[in-house]
């Protein structure tokens, strides 16, 4: 059995405020109708958890009637009245960006802006300072457009210091900064750091300087599955000086793109710190750095050092040069190999120096570099090695563990995976974190849901989902994971309304049947003393309906049958006090036989597929249906 990508990867949109109505309040509300049908198809009396019913629609009998005709009449019509759906559905709808702001004066000081078009900013500025400190700081999905920041200044010094930290399924466009500038410094501290599914794309930093020194610290530092591309640092600098401290370390499953930096510079002096460090399945591709430079000196410190596999391809780097120094320090130190491709190491270059340092690799393809004039100091390839002694087997098997010990602390979350023996009272144990980042939605009635076609032509066109963003990839995910072929095993439906979800628990485990969730999140990234521990149905091993949310304008669950598992009901307290603090509901999986040597609970707990049984909680946000335990 595979969790789909999105069990782990959250999201979404701005959206519309609304107020939810409990269903006594009215009984002519679509959510009052929705419990009715709740109780006709699981008539066992049993509450309804809050959870959930706070998931129902908000939607008025007549709103619902007014909605229903127009999709009913043609889905497209939704789009026209989309403001008013998305407000009295409550569903995620894009902000479209605010008019145009340009032409701000030198020497400002501008602290904080969130969503905008910002089209000109300290343009032809003398002396002074212009500084930007915050721009859509903690967005949930900033839809930002920044052109043009400090170009055809003079001896003016700019900093802009965080763009769009912590934002969640960021599209990010920034097009000019620094560009055609003479003297003076640029500073830029902290592009999109700490963001959730990122669509990034920079363009043009300090490029065509002349003397002018060029800082860029952080880009995209700490993200978690998505896209970015760089493209121009520093290109046809004169006498410049430009320093790269981070671009995309410690990030999860991304996919990068960098290129011409310092291409076609004269006596510059260019230093690229760190790329892709510590990442986890990484795609990255870096095409020409330092290409056709006169004099000046090249450096590159560290590419995709202590890395977990990933392909990485490196194109050009010095080609072309003429009287410089260039300098490559280390490249593809994985921590577990990936696939490495090297292309033209000072091919074509005249009179430089060029030394290569370290470069680590074992599925590595080094080709094209200039047969005179470089200076390799090491090439570690493990493969080329003599056939190992016993005792060099037994160490290596040792540094293997470690390497996998070493690889849960970083790439799994501490308590994500556990074993079933930890669900017994008195054990202390680290809980990750829980919590639902995807911000409040809420069903759709199914007679409207059903109306709206489940492609993303439709879906994008009737809610103003731009092409290529963030937002347009992640709506594509949600569709091809529900209308991919099941896992073996697996009986699996995305549910559109909460119609289909109720429907679905019932085919698989019939209509006495009640689900559950984590109460809260408290006690989430810390440790937890587990209290009274009881097993549903007796602990008996049963199947269970898992649900998880996926990414739509409105709420669409990824839900799926989960045989032979055994579910729980936990007291977490807190480990000071041993006051109960939360109730947790955790699954334990005892067939894993199906599941990826490489899936996470493996690089946490070992030794691989078929050997343990994992359990996890049960998220925020997330639900799992069971027959109902009536002791």
């Amino acid at each position: 059995m595979a969790f789909p990508l999105l069990f782990f990867f959250f999201f979404f949109l701005s959206y519309a405020a609304f107020a939810s109505p409990s269903p006594s309040s009215s009984p002519f509300t679509e959510k009052a109708a929705l419990i009715r049908y709740w109780n006709r198809k699981i008539p066992n009396n049993l509450p309804h958890p809050a959870f959930l019913v706070s998931k129902l629609t908000p939607l008025s009998a007549s709103d619902a009637t007014t909605f229903f005709n127009l999709a009913a009449s043609d889905p497209s019509l939704l789009s026209s009245h989309l403001a008013s759906f998305c407000s009295a559905a409550g569903l995620l709808c894009p902000t479209d960006l605010t008019p145009s702001l340009s032409s701000y004066p030198p020497d400002s000081d501008f602290a904080a802006y969130q969503n905008s078009n910002f089209t000109n900013y300290g343009t032809k500025s003398a002396d002074g300072l212009s500084s930007f400190k915050n721009y859509s700081d903690g967005l949930n999905v900033p839809l930002d457009t920044f052109r043009r920041y400090g170009r055809d200044s003079a001896g003016h010094d700019d900093k802009f210091s965080f763009y769009a930290p912590d934002g969640n399924v960021v599209t990010a466009n920034f097009t000019s900064y620094g560009t055609n500038t003479a003297g003076g410094t640029d500073g830029f501290t902290s592009y999109d750091e700490s963001s959730n599914v990122p669509d990034l794309k920079f363009n043009n930093y300090a490029a065509e300087g002349t003397g002018r020194e060029g800082v860029f610290t952080q880009y995209s530092d700490n993200t978690n599955a998505g896209d970015q591309a760089f493209n121009s640092y520093g290109k046809n600098g004169n006498g410049a000086t430009s320093d790269f401290s981070s671009y995309a370390n410690n990030s999860n499953v991304i996919g990068s793109t960098f290129t011409h930096y310092g291409e076609e510079g004269n006596g510059v002096n260019d230093t690229f710190a760190s790329y892709g460090d510590n990442g986890n399945v990484p795609e990255n591709n870096f095409r020409s750095y330092g290409d056709g430079t006169n004099g000046g000196v090249d450096k590159f410190t560290s590419y995709r050092d202590q890395s977990n596999v990933g392909d990485n391809f490196f194109t050009s780097y010095e080609k072309g040069g003429n009287v410089g120094t260039a300098d490559f320090t280390n490249y593809g130190n994985s921590f577990n190999p990936g696939s490495d491709n090297f292309k033209g190491y000072g091919q074509g270059s005249f009179n430089d120096q060029i030394t290569f340092k370290e470069y680590f690799a074992d599925n590595t393809s080094f080709t094209v570099y200039a047969k005179t004039g470089v200076d390799f100091k090491e090439y570690h390839n493990t493969s080329s090695s003599s056939i190992p002694t016993a005792s060099a087997v037994d160490t290596k098997s040792a540094v293997e563990n470690k390497k996998k010990q070493d690889l849960a602390k970083r790439f799994v979350e501490p308590g994500k995976f556990f074993r079933e023996r930890s669900l017994k009272k008195g054990t202390v144990m680290p809980m990750p974190d829980i919590r639902d980042r995807m911000p409040p939605r809420s069903f759709l009635p199914r007679s409207i849901s059903g109306k709206i076609p489940f492609s993303a032509a439709s879906v994008d066109g009737i809610f103003h989902i731009l092409p290529d963003t963030a937002m347009g990839k992640a709506v594509d995910s949600t569709l091809a994971d529900c209308k991919r072929a099941p896992s073996h095993g697996e009986t699996k439906r995305c549910a559109a309304s909460a119609e289909d979800m109720i429907d679905f628990a019932v085919a698989v485990l019939g209509n006495d049947i009640e689900v559950r969730s984590t109460a809260n999140t408290t006690g989430s990234k810390g440790n937890i003393l587990v209290g009274d521990v009881r097993g549903v149905n007796g602990g008996k091993v049963t199947e269970s309906v898992s649900c998880h949310q996926s990414l739509f304008p409105y709420l669409v669950y990824y839900c799926h049958s989960v045989p032979r598992v055994r579910v729980y009901v936990a007291d977490i307290l807190a480990v000071d006090t041993k006051e109960k603090i939360n109730q947790g509901v955790a699954i334990c999986h005892l067939d894993t036989s199906d599941w990826s040597p490489t899936h996470g609970a493996f690089v946490a707990l070992g030794p691989g597929p078929g050997k343990i049984e994992v359990c996890h909680w049960i998220f925020e946000g997330d639900m799992t249906w069971t027959v109902a335990d009536h002791a």
